[in-house]
């Protein structure tokens, strides 16, 4: 046999088990298994269980999953919309050419443009290589998973009755994104640390393809990490001591942080993580506003996108910057508003 028939393989020998059919099938699987949880979880947890603290965890595990998984599929389907049809080059020419007032007018804009936290990443890299300010790009990262219109309607939703939680919110993540596009502009800059993408990430493929992949990469990271957040919620609530909660809630500053390194920890979606917040029954409003703050913009998948992309030197001095900043912001608009 020659080598040229030896190396010519048949189409469908070529792409049996290539990536895409493959992130099928985890995206069916996950897919299936949170359906399966909103339908049956209740009722399978307590055939499995006959105890009353595992009772109240399966009721608070799926009820946070059920109603957290309307707004992730809408918040995913969005953000992959975002990436596939809207061109980098359309953010370019919407923000001011001056650096100083393309800060807030990026950090505004992520109200109208949602997108989670993993697409933040390349849109803001993408905004990079066309031109547009660092301190710019940096705050439309930090602001569009954190205020757009899917998350804002899901927390409104996780806190009925309390308008103020979702004002609150917006508030404050709005705060942190302009403070830290703005520092960038008076620290010098970052450039020396700072590593500018120069190209995007290509796709050989149409837009239809490019929304197929980032719809299946977004929902099997974002399907999962709420599943380990509703079940870290459940968790506190039942197996941690009721006074050992009582005496970290009851000390507003410890309680800001500890839920703040929880939301670092966990890192959930942020059209889910006002649902896993709601359920922290035992921690004050205030706290409940920090780990909704932190959790959109600093988190450990974040962190390893950010150095990823952007360079670990840029990764190890931007996280721990936001998280102050945000942890700052809390407290204050909490103190303001709540």
């Amino acid at each position: 046999m020659t080598t040229a028939a030896r190396d010519t393989k048949p189409p469908d020998t070529q792409e049996a088990g290539s990536p895409g059919q493959g992130a099928s099938v985890a995206f069916t699987a996950t897919l299936v298994l949170l359906v399966g949880l909103a339908l049956f979880g209740r009722r399978l947890f307590t055939t499995w269980f006959t105890g009353d603290g595992i009772r109240t965890w399966a009721t608070m595990f799926v009820g946070v999953t059920v109603q957290a998984m309307p707004f992730l599929v809408l918040g995913v389907l969005l953000s992959a919309a975002l990436t596939a049809f809207v061109p980098a080059s359309f953010f370019a020419k919407a923000l001011p050419k001056r650096p100083l007032l393309a800060v807030p007018v990026a950090s505004a804009s992520g109200v109208v443009l949602p997108g989670c936290e993993c697409a933040s990443v390349p849109v803001s890299a993408a905004l990079m290589s066309r031109g547009v300010t660092p301190a710019a790009a940096l705050a439309f990262l930090l602001s569009a998973p954190a205020i757009n219109p899917v998350v804002l309607a899901s927390t409104a939703v996780a806190f009925p009755g309390q308008p103020k939680v979702v004002v609150a919110r917006a508030l404050a993540s709005l705060a942190v994104s302009m403070i830290l596009g703005w520092l960038w502009l008076l620290t010098g800059k970052g450039g020396s640390w700072l590593r500018t993408p120069t190209d995007r990430h290509a796709h050989d493929g149409g837009k239809f393809d490019v929304f197929r992949s980032a719809m299946l990469h977004d929902f099997l990271h974002a399907g999962g990490f709420l599943v380990i957040g509703a079940a870290a919620a459940a968790t506190l609530n039942v197996v941690v001591p009721r006074a050992w909660l009582d005496h970290v809630a009851g000390n507003l500053l410890l309680s800001v942080l500890i839920l703040g390194l929880l939301a670092v920890v966990l890192a959930i979606c942020s059209e889910a993580d006002a649902f896993v917040a709601a359920g922290l029954t035992q921690f004050s409003l205030t706290a409940r506003l920090a780990f909704m703050v932190v959790g959109p913009i600093v988190d450990v998948k974040l962190i390893a996108l950010q150095a990823g992309t952007f360079g670990p030197r840029f990764a190890v001095r931007f996280a721990p910057a936001t998280f102050a900043v945000a942890i700052g912001a809390s407290l204050l608009v909490g103190w303001w508003l709540l």
